[in-house]
């Protein structure tokens, strides 16, 4: 399960042969979170408590707080549009049902807003097509926002980033990554990739070593050819809390979300002349935040954090 998620994310969806290993390993990857969630809750007991190392993300600037929108009353349904193999953003349920933490955060959207809202699963890289011609309303799904989404729709504040993570071996001892402490050591990165060149950019005398995959970066850093990894946090969460890592690996550090690298995020996106709604989303966003709906959400679907 060494697949790169924001990788996935930020390049377009390969068209030939690619494109049939892209959607199998979206679905493998789907079925063994599917596997990791239902393990995490059966280990749990109802009377344990939260876990103190799980970090719930603060996107929300209270300062920005304003009148309470309302959604523009159209006499119909709101129709979210989303993806079914993208977990744990999005993926079909045991029943086939959407669900996922963009998916049950835009079902608890509709509830603020007091509007019925439809979920439909459509492949990823039709999703936006599907906007533009009137298909959907909202797309809630991995979609990254740059500047060429917003030339031609709307979005909301994130409601979800791209973290980055430093992971290294339990057994060594190894200090906290700073420029200082990773000059001359071994750091894994995926060749070409975002994490490259920050790593080249802010840790320069740490010692490079490049992988096609990360598949091929977590099986070097498991084997101790590695000292550290530095990749995608949310695959990182996945590897380090699956069979494939064996136990040992944990985060090292904390997380790294330079736009200029990682990208702004995702939020839900509208089309232009939906601006109303794409306001009242955005306020509906912070009152799930404010409630603890989100946080609630976050801890179902992230019991392995990746901030």
């Amino acid at each position: 399960m060494g697949q790169d998620l924001s990788m996935d994310v930020h390049c377009s969806t390969p068209t030939t042969e690619g494109s049939i290993r892209y959607h199998r390993m979206r679905r493998i990857l789907a079925a063994t979170f599917i596997t990791l969630l239902t393990n995490v809750a059966q280990a749990q007991q109802p009377s344990d408590p939260v876990a103190p190392s799980v970090s719930i993300p603060n996107f929300w600037n209270p300062r920005a707080r304003g009148e309470r929108v309302e959604a523009p009353q159209t006499g119909r349904a709101v129709r979210f549009m989303t993806d079914d193999e993208f977990p744990p953003l999005h993926f079909a349920g045991p029943d086939g049902v959407p669900t996922g933490f963009a998916v049950e955060l835009a079902r608890a959207v509709c509830e603020r807003l007091t509007v019925t809202c439809t979920v439909q699963a459509r492949r990823f890289d039709t999703l936006l097509d599907a906007l533009a011609d009137k298909q959907g309303d909202v797309v809630a799904a991995a979609v990254p926002l740059t500047p060429g989404l917003r030339a031609r729709f709307l979005a909301t504040r994130p409601y979800f980033r791209w973290p980055a993570r430093f992971i290294a071996r339990k057994d060594r001892s190894l200090p906290a990554p700073s420029a200082t402490a990773l000059a001359g050591r071994n750091v894994g990165i995926v060749e070409g990739s975002a994490h490259e060149a920050y790593l080249k950019a802010f840790f320069p005398n740490a010692t490079r070593k490049t992988f096609t995959d990360l598949s091929a970066a977590q099986s070097a850093l498991k084997r101790g050819e590695v000292e550290y990894l530095f990749a995608d946090g949310l695959s990182l969460a996945l590897w380090l809390n699956g069979q494939e890592a064996e136990g040992c690996c944990t985060y090292s550090g904390g997380d790294y979300l330079e736009n200029r690298y990682f990208g702004e995020g995702i939020g839900f996106v509208t089309r232009t002349e939906d601006a109303a709604l794409a306001r009242a989303l955005d306020d509906a966003l912070q009152r799930v935040w404010d409630d603890g709906k989100y946080a609630e959400l976050y801890l179902r679907f992230f019991p392995i954090s990746p901030f």
